[in-house]
């Protein structure tokens, strides 16, 4: 049976869409910008602000109600109802360490009929908390399962492909592939689940 590792931000839910449309957007009503047009995550650059800035407003929102309660993305739901048996899951994000018991939270409730492993890679670490990894790269290095990798980031891909890992790029405004010929060519969403489903398939 194949373990499958899954981003959560923005694969599992639409965490930067919510907080652009329901946090950003409410803080900055002039910003002609839509959500199509952040095409770099951070994209403190795109909005022409300074890195702080934008991370002071994500984590604002990641303690709202709506940043807690995000819907999860329905497609993925759906495909775990009908296909999420044939394989293992490991939820892994990474994120500032006080947001890790909601998301966590957040990943057994709508997912842990099939998720029996959550990990995080902490970001913005302070002196008192210990580094075990830097990346998810190194997570999975470490942990030493998995077989495919959803993720958003091309930089975690190459590094889970680099593990051996089986890729796939989950769309986002900024997934740019261009420079990365071995994940390409870009699959959309149904497509990524199809894919996995015939490996569901093909592993029996």
């Amino acid at each position: 049976m194949l373990t499958i590792v899954w981003d959560v931000d923005d694969v599992l839910n639409n965490l930067m869409q919510q907080w652009y449309v329901n946090g950003w957007l409410q803080e900055h009503p002039n910003c002609a910008l839509h959500y199509s047009d952040l095409t770099s995550n951070p994209p403190h650059r795109v909005l022409d602000v300074n890195l702080e800035e934008y991370l002071a407003s994500m984590d604002a929102f990641r303690r709202t109600q709506a940043g807690i309660e995000l819907s999860p993305n329905n497609e993925i739901l759906q495909w775990f109802v009908e296909y999420g048996h044939q394989f293992r899951h490991i939820a892994l994000t990474a994120r500032p360490l006080d947001s890790a018991p909601d998301v966590a939270a957040w990943v057994m409730r709508y997912f842990g009929t099939w998720v029996r492993c959550f990990g995080v890679v902490p970001t913005r670490t302070g002196q008192a908390i210990p580094i075990y990894d830097s990346s998810k790269g190194e997570f999975l290095s470490w942990l030493g399962k998995g077989d495919v990798m959803v993720d958003d980031t091309p930089e975690n891909l190459t590094k889970a492909e680099q593990l051996g890992l089986q890729v796939f790029a989950w769309p986002q405004p900024w997934t740019n592939l261009q420079n990365n010929s071995k994940i390409k060519p870009k699959l959309g969403t149904t497509e990524i689940l199809q894919e996995l489903t015939k490996m569901a398939a093909h592993d029996d």
